[in-house]
């Protein structure tokens, strides 16, 4: 089938490369001329593993390229993706001016029956008002063609998207037609999911319940951690326990700093306020925000307990995406901690193995190295904030020769503790019954 998707950043690349993988013709737009020139080349402008080989593969073999002209790609185009960005404004609303204004584009160019897939995150009721916006241009050009908007939410993880896009768990299909159903059963005929079809609003609304009931089962665990690290019991070991119940699974129950990234916070905030136009008070959703935006001050407040005055003091960061195998650091919990720990007074260094750069740009008075063990030279603390392999699998004994001190705060509970403390490191970890730090 001949594909286009609008939109190159996570989830446009990613839907992009998958499609292709399948053997479908995919044409990518943005209006970014330059991401396109590089895209053209091969190049992503975005780090996650994998896509880029396929990219290249595929434009090798001449199924897939990219263009700024939407007009262009819809000449034989039978499907359009808007996989475009939907920003949080100030009230936590979704903003959808990127997904009007394609949306009035398309009706510009349309010509033929073409079915319109909402694959960006988008609130309940938008699939009725892409098709209101299309109509209206439609209608200014006096033209009657047919056409469906469908709602095909994604449900990738950052890090993880073409694994995800491979072997999704399920494939969610709003549609209000038949004849759109059977174009996108079509679509998906060779990848082996589950397939479930409902209406638009119906998929709209899993995508925003399913972020917000995962980002609920981390903001439990985090509050159950503070509980534990009171009564000296061991929140891994609660998690694992837990776990084990099938009706719990042992998924996105790992105690840490809180979570981050371009998808929960926005999506918790998205959904509190639709209940909020709806006149519900979403009780649970203000709770899971009101936890997650204190939770690195609470593990602030652990640090200064065991070192005293910050101020003057040098503490290293390790890892500083919001989560592993990214360079994404949007809502990233390390950067609410370098604030914080800059205010107090600190010396600040850091390193990730991928986010440097993006860190450098908002702060230019923190130390980014090149390597870890760089980074933790003259250091009298070391903070783990997202748990790399690269940094879980670091050579700890030549860390603490390098280090002027000896704490280690792990805010992912990602290294063993009990190693640690072998090698006279003063460890503490989220929630876990062995921080004995004095």
């Amino acid at each position: 089938m001949k594909i286009t998707v609008i939109g190159t950043g996570y989830v446009g690349i990613t839907t992009a490369a998958s499609l292709g993988e399948i053997g479908h013709q995919i044409i990518g737009v943005d209006i970014d001329k330059l991401k396109i020139e590089q895209l053209n080349n091969g190049i992503l402008p975005i780090y996650e593993p994998g896509v880029e080989p396929v990219i290249q593969n595929l434009l090798k073999q001449g199924t897939l390229h990219f263009t700024t002209s939407l007009q262009e790609a819809m000449k034989e185009t039978e499907i359009i993706f808007i996989a475009v960005g939907t920003p949080q404004l100030s009230d936590g609303r979704p903003d959808l001016k990127y997904v009007d204004e394609v949306a009035r584009e398309v009706g510009r160019y349309m010509s033929k029956y073409i079915v319109i897939v909402d694959k960006s995150t988008v609130p309940v009721g938008t699939a009725e008002r892409v098709q209101s916006l299309i109509m209206e241009q439609l209608n200014l050009r006096k033209l009657s063609v047919s056409f469906d908007v469908v709602s095909n939410p994604e449900f990738l993880q950052e890090g993880k998207a073409l694994q995800n896009s491979r072997n999704p768990d399920r494939i969610v299909l709003g549609c209000s037609s038949r004849a759109a159903e059977e174009i996108m059963l079509k679509l998906y005929d060779n990848i082996d999911a589950p397939k479930h079809i409902t209406s638009p609003r119906n998929a709209e609304m899993i995508k925003y319940a399913s972020n917000s009931f995962l980002a609920t089962k981390i903001t439990f665990i985090n509050e159950m951690a503070r509980l534990c690290d009171l009564l000296a019991v061991d929140v891994v070991e609660v998690a694992k326990g837990m776990g084990m119940d099938k009706r719990i699974g042992p998924y996105f129950l790992q105690a840490g700093i809180g979570y981050g990234g371009s998808c929960f916070p926005k999506d918790v905030s998205a959904l509190a306020m639709m209940g909020r136009e709806a006149n519900m008070e979403m009780s649970i959703l203000r709770s899971i925000q009101e936890i997650n935006q204190t939770q690195t001050d609470w593990f602030l407040g652990r640090v200064k307990e065991s070192m005293g005055v910050l101020d003057g003091k040098r503490i290293t960061l390790l890892g500083l995406a919001f989560k592993p195998d990214t360079d994404d650091i949007r809502e990233a919990p390390s950067l609410k901690l370098i604030q914080k720990l800059l205010t107090e007074g600190a010396i600040v260094t850091g390193f990730d193995p991928v986010a440097n750069n993006k860190i450098k740009n908002i702060f230019p008075n923190v130390k980014i190295s090149e390597d870890a063990y760089s980074a933790a030279k003259d250091a009298e603390a070391v903070v783990i904030c997202t748990e790399w392999k690269e940094i879980i699998d670091l050579d700890w004994r030549t860390i603490k020769s390098l280090m002027h001190g000896n704490f280690i705060f792990d805010g992912r509970n990602a290294l063993d503790g009990d190693m640690l403390q072998l090698e006279e490191f003063q460890y503490w970890g989220v929630g876990r019954s062995l921080n004995k730090i004095v």
